[in-house]
């Protein structure tokens, strides 16, 4: 699961981050150290989308959406009542600049 957290995002000790070109429309970024994955950052418009883990206050997050519904497993689903995406609109959504 991950964050949209906009375009003003920081992280500590960015000189260990790495970004790979991982798509046409987002890059990815992750520890030079460790390899854990930090984010994927969408390139039309700089939107960063951040893994939930990195975060040490959780408990008042919601979650409301999924996203590339269209290539999940039949059998994963959530129970509770999201807003559901698929691949292709979410890259229209978050690529637009």
């Amino acid at each position: 699961m991950e964050i949209n957290c906009g375009t003003d995002v920081t992280f500590d000790g960015d000189d260990n981050v790495k970004v790979y070109a991982s798509s046409d429309w987002a890059e990815r970024g992750f520890c030079r150290q460790c390899g854990t994955h930090l984010f994927y950052r969408f390139k039309a418009n700089g939107k960063y989308a951040v893994p939930i883990g990195l975060f040490e206050e959780d408990k008042h997050l919601e979650f409301t959406h999924q996203v590339f519904v269209d290539e999940r497993p039949s059998y994963y689903n959530f129970s509770n009542d999201t807003k559901d995406m698929t691949g292709p609109e979410l890259i229209a959504k978050y690529t637009q600049s």
